[in-house]
């Protein structure tokens, strides 16, 4: 395992600029996922880490060793891509042996390294299957063997599980953790579902446009969000952001309510906020009340989320877990105070 070091990487294509100035530090052993919306430059970013994609400035260090201009091979890295990119001649043995065989390594090497990969991935019975042969999810454990069998220091992951099923997504979010458990390497993980991000990783960095927006762990992003980009992004379903203008006396109107101003310094009259509530922090005994009707309800079995309009005329998501209103019923929605996040009109967190 290694460290990575990205130090004010950045890389245009023509005028455009895709990644600007990005500057982390991923440490040895950690699972990072960078999350982000498409296009935000996070697979771009991930391939110039594999060496797959040439930088237009800046360093990236692995290990301590400037890998910047080194070719993919000597960086010490194996890359899992969203395709599973298998040879569909070849048996998964000979799958997951090929990068070994084209190094000319020992026959008792190779044989060693495909058997602790295939016991790790529970593959001991497919070894001589084709890839026709198995199910999408044991595709991927085979590209994720071939990985493994070449003891890299940083394993890179390319959205891998994008073309599995729901239920296989789970099983292999799953996997991948008591993956990352045994061997203990430094995992960079890319995704645009959140919900990997959040139950996978060790630290997140959330990209926008190029640019880092925040990094921390899955609970800081989730209750601790450094703007209104980050807040709506992380989390399902999404932050609830409401127009709040400020009143005299510092109280904030919003939603056809009124209530005390939760941020810690004065704002002035007349200020337009954001005011934001998670679903899950509107189904309070008490609290602030919020008068809604119910415009539609998902029952997803033991939780539903119910979509609703304000007298404002905005709509909000609220989380129900023990009753379960119909559309049309009008409902208070209570929230605690302290639950609520203020963001400024550019988006930045106030409280």
């Amino acid at each position: 395992m290694a460290r990575v070091e990205l130090k004010q990487v950045s890389k245009s294509f023509g005028s455009t600029d895709v990644i600007r100035d990005v500057s982390l530090s991923i440490e040895e052993g950690e699972f990072a996922v960078f999350v982000g919306p498409s296009g935000c430059g996070k697979s771009t970013l991930l391939r110039m880490i594999a060496g797959l994609e040439e930088t237009s400035g800046g360093e990236i260090f692995i290990g301590g060793d400037d890998v910047t201009d080194a070719e993919p091979a000597d960086r010490g890295v194996a890359m899992v891509f969203q395709s599973y990119a298998l040879y569909p001649h070849m048996t998964v043995a000979d799958n997951m042996s090929f990068g070994l065989r084209m190094a000319h390594r020992p026959k008792e090497e190779i044989a060693s390294k495909v058997g602790r990969a295939a016991k790790i991935l529970q593959l001991e019975d497919y070894l001589q299957r084709k890839p026709a042969q198995l199910s999408g999810g044991q595709r991927q454990r085979v590209a994720i063997g071939r990985a493994i069998v070449r003891d890299p220091k940083v394993f890179l992951f390319d959205e891998p599980l994008s073309n599995l099923d729901a239920e296989l997504r789970v099983q292999m979010r799953v996997e991948l953790a008591k993956l990352h458990r045994v061997l203990g390497n430094t995992m960079i993980y890319v995704t645009h579902d959140q919900t990997e991000a959040l139950t996978m990783a060790d630290r997140i960095v959330v990209l926008r446009s190029g640019r880092i927006e925040q990094i921390g762990t899955p609970q800081d992003l989730y209750q601790d969000p450094d703007n209104a980009f980050v807040a709506g992004f992380i989390g399902s379903p999404r932050m609830n952001f409401l127009t709040a203008i400020v009143q005299a006396g510092g109280r904030l109107a919003f939603g056809g309510q009124e209530m005390d101003s939760p941020a810690q310094t004065p704002l002035e009259p007349g200020r337009k906020l954001q005011l934001g509530l998670r679903p899950e922090h509107l189904d309070q005994d008490k609290g602030v009340d919020l008068e809604a009707k119910v415009e539609f309800v998902e029952a997803m079995g033991s939780t539903s989320y119910v979509h609703a309009t304000l007298a404002t005329g905005e709509t909000i998501i609220a989380e129900r877990r023990l009753s379960q209103p119909r559309t049309g019923d009008k409902i208070i929605l209570h929230f605690a105070p302290a639950s609520a996040r203020l963001f400024g009109e550019d988006g930045q967190r106030i409280r």
